[in-house]
């Protein structure tokens, strides 16, 4: 297939990259160009505001979390019917997973969808040294093509000349220069910035000033006419019907190494009525308080049979009519624990169906919301344990295995998952934990009881279809 795109980087994090990738991305939109927007790495938060830029789903391109032979499919998936693509790097060009080499980080990507680098460098501090900079980011990996630079927060005339002066020698074309601005700066918070969700206008305002700074800022059709030079994408579109029919690997045998025996079964719960086979409504939490998710979670449980439908944990004081299997992914309860925990009525729904046995499925803010509080407030009292704020950030990538039989995964199941959080749930594992984990420590951690799986880490499906098949057969049954 053959999808117009290029790659926006930068030299290190804090360059001014997401500025630039948003700012072009609603620049092309209102230039009438259907643009599909895609985030390197595990980020949830950038791409909220790639949908707000071009009205299109952001999706994230994780070559840890999905193995690198899934980046082509998903990005082909994601840009179907689009006139361009927009990838926006993740830290700086080479950085990826700690210890792994260039794994997961944005050259990889770059190199497997065979996209031009745009590298976005943060000029505030120096004039010919910036040559220096880009040269070496060109030639450390001559597989990486960087087919532009895009000078930011430049100060005056005078600062852009000698920018310019010392870049003609590396010949790597300026493909943009922007001035120093406040108006496209948005909040940031403890664990980055703050979600679109949370923003309303502010977030169309912030967006909408990135378009006018970048389109007055940069050359648009020379960025375009790097986009159409990327050529053919070899390779077929991912697709969530087709992953769910290939055929699932069989379990390991036994826990992960350090990983306790599973210890007595669950407490019983509520029975509920049986009903016939047919699909099955699965209800995922939205709103502000849990904007942590991947679009493919959805398209997976789609097509293994399930009717999704989105409430918000804040405003809803049930859940939806029919509600057979929750998933409740991460985002910001600590912010809103006071509002969720007021919601008395839904935290009684939440406690119900996990007690009757329902599939439920929780990461991170999930896990801290079925807890029995959290920072001292009391929440949905599903696990007895409690959580509250730390001053510590856990981050990184995690090899992980399922440790106990759950809604979600067998026993022995191997995954890949990420963690990002500045919380605490004491105890921090279950009788039957969820995942022995093998980094930074070898340990186990989460909750398998009666239907519900809830843990710290954040997986992507589409590295695994059968934990969506398996979820849906379990709403099916239970």
């Amino acid at each position: 297939m053959s999808v117009p795109r290029l790659v926006v980087a930068a030299p290190s994090s804090g360059s001014g990259k997401t500025t630039v990738a948003t700012g072009l991305m609603a620049a092309l939109a209102s230039r009438g160009l259907a643009v599909s927007p895609h985030k390197v790495g595990p980020d949830y938060i950038d791409p909220g505001y790639h949908a707000l830029a071009t009205g299109r789903t952001g999706r994230n391109l994780d070559a840890f979390l999905c193995g690198p032979e899934l980046i082509g499919p998903l990005f082909l998936h994601g840009a179907r019917g689009c006139d361009i693509a927009v990838v926006e790097g993740v830290m700086g060009l080479y950085d990826g997973a700690a210890g792994e080499g260039e794994l997961a980080s944005t050259a990889q990507v770059a190199k497997l969808l065979r996209a031009p680098v745009v590298l976005v460098v943060d000029a505030s501090s120096q004039s010919r040294s910036v040559a220096a900079l880009v040269h070496g980011f060109v030639s450390f990996d001559p597989e990486v093509r960087i087919g532009g630079v895009i000078l930011n927060k430049v100060g005056s005339d005078r600062h852009e000349a000698l920018l310019r002066e010392a870049l003609d020698s590396v010949g790597v074309p300026v493909l943009g220069v922007l001035r120093r601005a406040s108006r496209v700066e948005t909040p940031s918070r403890h664990l980055g910035l703050v979600p679109v969700a949370e923003r309303g206008p502010e977030a169309v305002e912030a967006v909408a000033a990135m378009a006018s700074m970048v389109s007055e800022g940069c050359d648009l059709e020379a960025l375009v006419a790097l986009a159409r030079g990327a050529g053919v994408l070899p390779g077929a579109a991912w697709d969530a019907g087709e992953a769910l029919v290939s055929p699932a690997p069989p379990p390991l045998a036994g826990p992960a190494p350090g990983a306790a025996v599973p210890g007595p079964p669950p407490r019983p719960g509520r029975p509920r009525p049986r009903t016939p086979d047919g699909p099955r409504r699965v209800a995922v939490a939205g709103g502000a308080a849990f904007t942590f998710s991947y679009a493919e979670h959805a398209e997976l449980l789609a097509a293994a049979g399930a009717e999704v439908v989105t409430f918000d944990p804040l405003r809803d004081e049930e859940l939806p009519e029919g509600t057979a299997g929750l998933v409740i992914g991460g985002g910001f309860p600590e912010v809103y624990a006071g509002e969720l925990s007021a919601n008395e009525a839904l935290r009684g729904a939440v406690s119900e169906l996990a007690l009757s046995g329902a599939p439920v499925a929780a990461e991170c803010a999930g896990l801290l919301y079925l807890c029995r509080e959290l920072d001292g407030l009391p929440m949905c009292g599903v696990l007895d344990a409690s959580a509250r704020m730390s001053e510590r950030l856990t981050l990184g990538y995690r090899d992980a295995v399922a440790v106990s039989d759950s809604a979600l995964a067998a026993a022995g199941t191997r995954m890949r998952g990420h963690e990002f959080h500045r919380t605490v749930v004491e105890p921090g594992a279950g009788a039957a934990p969820a995942w022995g984990v093998r980094a930074p420590e070898r340990r186990v951690e989460g909750f398998v009881e009666r239907g519900v799986h809830a843990s710290y880490l954040h997986t992507h499906w589409a590295s695994e279809p059968g934990v969506a098949r398996r979820f849906v057969e379990r709403c099916r049954t239970s």
